[in-house]
């Protein structure tokens, strides 16, 4: 074994396992031949899972690389304590100022796991996101498995770390096609339930379990015979061993050893001894091992099972001892089978907890502060003095609570929210006054529990009287009820905050005042915006905020939501909306993230202005993908997706969609995600895809979707979508009308954002009922005509002529096709020139129908809006027209994930940089790619790039004559 725990004096060996080594086996042959396993090895304690372990090591593990690590339930509140038992002894840290090549790359996102110490030279320094740890650890892995399979084995997994498990889920569920082998031992017995995480490890990834059962008769008879030779044992002797240990392999063993030690056999006389040692096994041989030796060695034995494997200096500080009389009894009792010689510490955890069971409460207490005393005065990290204190039941002293404190600030640092959550848990208690501490563990559960956060929040915001502090925690409160669905809570402290600032600072404030308060502001109207209750006075709000100069990031969060807001407000040209989504993006030194990004992005699509819509969001893509922040990331492919929809690019939309569900949906996924959904539903309904359509939306679980702004309006142009494509209309115009009473109610007057009215006029036209329609087009127009942008101006152009039978309207289509082919709006324009063609059509003009429909054809074919193309096809086939039907394209054949695959490969990034990207392995981004050679018929890079460029091939098609 390449890393692993040396063995274990006291340990059975593998009588009755034989079963359990040929499944392991199985198992190693297929990671060997990339089929990745995850395997529960349970039983109870003392059942033989190390010693099955560590046979597996030199059997069925030979020749593959094998990382042992052993979980220490003093270890189990401390983050990432079972990924560094892992890698613990590879070298991986500096060597004179050198990190070991397995680290290159992204891999070295994992060193905030590995390294603790910020004084350590390879400690990364500043918090970071715990998806780019995740990630960083997972690509140390692959690196690992890039010179053959991998075996992690994780022993005693009931007291692993919850970050730990979190990491294992992350790799296997990228670990598709890779060699890879995890093996995870845990106690099932009461009491060693271990945590939610290793439950949620096996619920994900289904592994098959290895039970290991007591022994029957036979192999304790077996193993009796290994341990004490001579006779065969007798019948009545096994069956009283049976009786007495339960077949407990670690209690048969310690039986036999003491049987052993006092010269009995497998008889009579032996099985009175047995009956005398019953129900205390270990305790007994813990005892045993004492009694008669100098009080010192208890006190050697109390000091290493309080701090394990340590330096003998602090071991025998601990113990009150002299070194020599340290180094003596770890002698003793490694000779004893009670301490692994070569780590100093006890050969297991029942040893452990024996041993400190002979102290009472108050004993172990004291124990465990003197502990924390130690290694405070000797320098170790107060993260590592702090795992002592939270053994100590209670609140504690002034001392013990600032090492909680600045352990607390440690973990902050290095963005371990649950352990800085545990640390100032145990502050609270000793603190319950101090404002500060709920808000820090409020920001530290805003993640994995954002529900008590905000009531943590609460409370610190009520408690704390400074305005400028008050500002600032109503900041973080708001939005962390904005991830909760809860913004109006958060709009209302926010405005309250500002009220008390701008009393406060008066009329003049001195520039890190402003700062604060630009901050508190722009937070407000991201919060205020997100419900139609408080958007009305965010914009109201807007009205009177003269857009700033952009010189800082608060300033720059301002004018990406006061660019969006004034876009939908829809009261002005684009133009302006547009200088202040530009300033917001393109602010010189200045950064910039999501939460202003992605509205600056929606206002510049409004508007027209793809390009710089398309660079933010890439922008957004991109430091998403650098600091794996996965979340960030689907969001942002999810937003791009409805972007390229309302542009007429469904392949690339349905892409974008069915990635940003597979990474939300497989490590985020929770009743938030909507923005997902509706964009697969609205791509799925362009195709023509009305069954699967249905599905994702009926997929979307947020409660209460009515009170949003942006994925309420969202949904219903796709369910409206969805319905007209599943043929009907009612329910169409149901999801449409809709959508237009809550956008007025709401006060958002943009045409582009939403347009219901377009699509109500265009589908009431097709149906005859005209007087309706012209009502859904003069709701419309005039608020386009005041937005101005082509597009806009091509949708009221393309409604009315919808809604204007004979020449009148003809004439408005024509027009609406012009407009339109000026405009990125290509599904439209496609539609308008279909509409033209009926109506030249019905005019007598099938000559020039048929080029209209041709052309519509040819149009919403290379958008991939197959729906609209077969709808145009048949039109033309009735009126004369030769063209044959419409059949998906090889390009139309690939996955969403295919797609986006083969653009990344087709614009120059190598498969493990598309692999990092998507957040998938190397094997599966090599699997999507043979997937995308075969359906699109190519053999090269080169190929694919021209075929991606071209459209793809022409599609197979039937004749079709008339």
């Amino acid at each position: 074994m390449s890393d692993r725990a040396s063995a274990v004096t006291s340990v059975p060996s593998l009588v009755g396992r034989a079963g359990q080594l040929e499944s392991l086996a199985r198992h190693a042959a297929a990671a060997r031949a990339g089929r990745p396993r995850l395997v529960l090895v349970d039983g109870p304690a003392g059942v033989g899972r190390t010693a099955l372990l560590q046979a597996a090591a030199d059997g069925p593990f030979a020749g593959m690389t094998v990382l042992y690590g052993g979980c220490r339930a003093a270890e189990a509140a401390t983050d990432y304590s079972g990924v560094r038992a892992l890698y613990g002894r590879l070298g991986l840290t500096s060597r004179k100022g050198r990190t070991s090549p397995l680290l290159d790359g992204g891999a070295r996102r994992a060193l905030a796991a590995l390294v603790t110490d910020p004084e350590d030279p390879d400690h990364p320094g500043a918090a970071p996101d715990t998806f780019s740890v995740l990630q960083g650890l997972y690509r140390l892995a692959v690196n690992l498995m890039a010179s053959g399979p991998l075996v992690l084995v994780l022993d005693d997994a009931h007291w692993c770390d919850e970050r730990s498990l979190h990491w294992l889920d992350f790799l296997l569920r990228r670990a598709d096609g890779l060699p890879l082998l995890v093996v995870a031992a845990h106690r099932t017995e009461a009491g060693a339930a271990g945590p939610e995480a290793l439950a949620g490890l096996a619920a994900h990834h289904l592994p098959e379990s290895l039970r290991l059962g007591p022994l029957d008769a036979s192999e304790v008879a077996e193993l009796t015979a290994g341990h004490l030779p001579g006779d065969r044992p007798e019948p009545a002797f096994v069956g009283r061993l049976v009786s007495v240990t339960g077949g407990n392999p670690l209690a048969v063993v310690r039986l036999l050893g003491e049987l052993r030690s006092a010269g009995l056999g497998p008889d009579e006389e032996g099985a009175r001894h047995i009956t005398e040692a019953a129900g205390q096994v270990v305790a007994t041989t813990v005892h045993g091992v004492l009694a008669g030796r100098p009080g010192w060695v208890r006190e050697v034995l109390l000091a290493l099972a309080v701090l394990g494997a340590e330096d003998t200096a602090h071991l025998a500080a601990l113990a009150g001892l002299s070194t020599l009389h340290v180094e003596e009894g770890v002698e003793i009792l490694g000779r004893a089978g009670l301490v692994r010689m070569g780590r100093r510490e006890p050969v297991h955890e029942l040893v452990r907890a024996a041993v400190l069971d002979q102290l009472d409460a108050a004993g172990a207490a004291r124990l465990r502060l003197r502990a924390a005393r130690l290694l405070s005065d000797i320098g170790r990290c107060p993260e590592e003095t702090a795992v002592q204190l939270l053994a100590v039941p209670g609140p504690g002293d002034a001392w013990a609570t600032s090492v909680l404190r600045a352990a607390a600030a440690r973990a902050e640092q290095r963005g371990a929210a649950e352990a800085a959550a545990r640390y100032l848990e145990r502050v609270r208690e000793a603190d319950p006054d101090d404002p500060d501490v709920p808000a820090r563990l409020g920001k530290a559960l805003a993640e994995t529990d954002p529900k008590r956060a905000v009531g943590l929040l609460q409370e610190a915001h009520a408690r704390t009287t400074d305005v400028r502090a008050r500002a600032a925690t109503a900041v973080r409160l708001a939005l962390t009820c904005l991830s909760v669905q809860r913004s109006p809570d958060g709009a209302r402290v926010l405005t309250r905050a500002l009220a008390d600032l701008d009393r406060e600072l008066g009329s003049d404030p001195e520039p890190a005042d402003r700062e604060l308060r630009t901050l508190a502001e722009s937070a407000l109207l991201i919060v205020g915006a997100d419900e139609k209750s408080t958007l009305p006075d965010v914009l109201r709000r807007t009205a009177g905020l003269a857009p700033p100069p952009g010189d800082t990031p608060a300033q720059r969060q301002q004018l990406a939501m006061l660019g969006v807001l004034a876009a939908v407000d829809g009261r002005h040209p684009a133009a302006e909306s547009v200088r202040r989504a530009r300033r917001a993006v393109r602010a010189p030194g200045v950064p910039l993230g999501p939460s202003s990004l992605l509205p600056a992005s929606l206002a510049l699509s409004l508007a027209d202005e793809n390009r710089a819509a398309d660079a933010a969001v890439e922008t957004v893509l991109r430091g998403s993908r650098d600091t794996a922040a996965v979340r960030t990331y689907g969001l942002a492919l999810a937003t791009r997706s409805l972007y390229r929809l309302e542009n007429g690019a469904v392949a690339d939309a349905l892409a974008d969609a069915q990635s940003s569900l597979e990474i939300l949906g497989e490590d985020r996924g929770d009743d938030s995600a909507v923005r997902p959904y509706t964009a697969y539903a609205a791509a799925l309904a362009e195709r023509g895809e009305a069954a699967r359509a249905e599905d994702s939306l009926v997929a979307v679980r947020r409660p209460r979707l009515e009170r949003f702004v942006w994925e309420y309006h969202w949904y219903l142009m796709a369910r409206g979508r969805v319905r007209a494509v599943a043929g009907d209309p009612e329910g169409a115009l149901e999801a449409y009308r809709t959508c237009g009473d809550s956008l007025d109610a709401a006060g958002l007057r943009n045409p582009v954002f939403a347009p219901w009215w377009l699509e109500a006029a265009c589908l009431l036209g097709g149906l005859g009922r005209v007087a309706e329609a012209r009502e859904a087009a003069a709701h419309g127009a005039p608020l386009a005509e005041r937005w101005g942008t082509p597009r806009a101006l091509g949708y009221a152009a393309l409604a009315r002529g919808a809604a204007t039978p004979g020449p009148a309207g003809m004439a408005l289509l024509r027009e609406a096709v012009a407009l339109l082919e000026g405009s990125p709006a290509r599904a439209q324009h496609a539609r308008a020139l279909l509409l033209l063609g009926r109506a030249t059509l019905a005019g007598g003009s099938v000559r020039e129908a048929r080029g209209h429909l041709r052309e519509a054809v040819a149009l919403a074919r290379r958008g991939g809006c197959v729906a609209l193309a077969r709808e145009a096809r048949e039109d033309l086939v009735e009126a004369g027209g030769r063209m044959r039907e419409i059949t998906a394209s090889p390009l139309d054949m690939l996955t969403g994930t295919e797609r986006t695959v083969a653009g990344l490969v087709a614009s120059g990034a190598g498969n493990r940089e598309v692999a990092e990207s998507l957040f998938v392995t190397v094997r599966t981004v090599e699997l999507h790619l043979t997937s995308v050679y075969r359906k699109l018929g190519v053999g090269r890079r080169r190929d694919l790039t021209e075929t991606l460029r071209a459209g793809g091939p022409p599609p197979v098609l039937s004749r079709v004559s008339g």
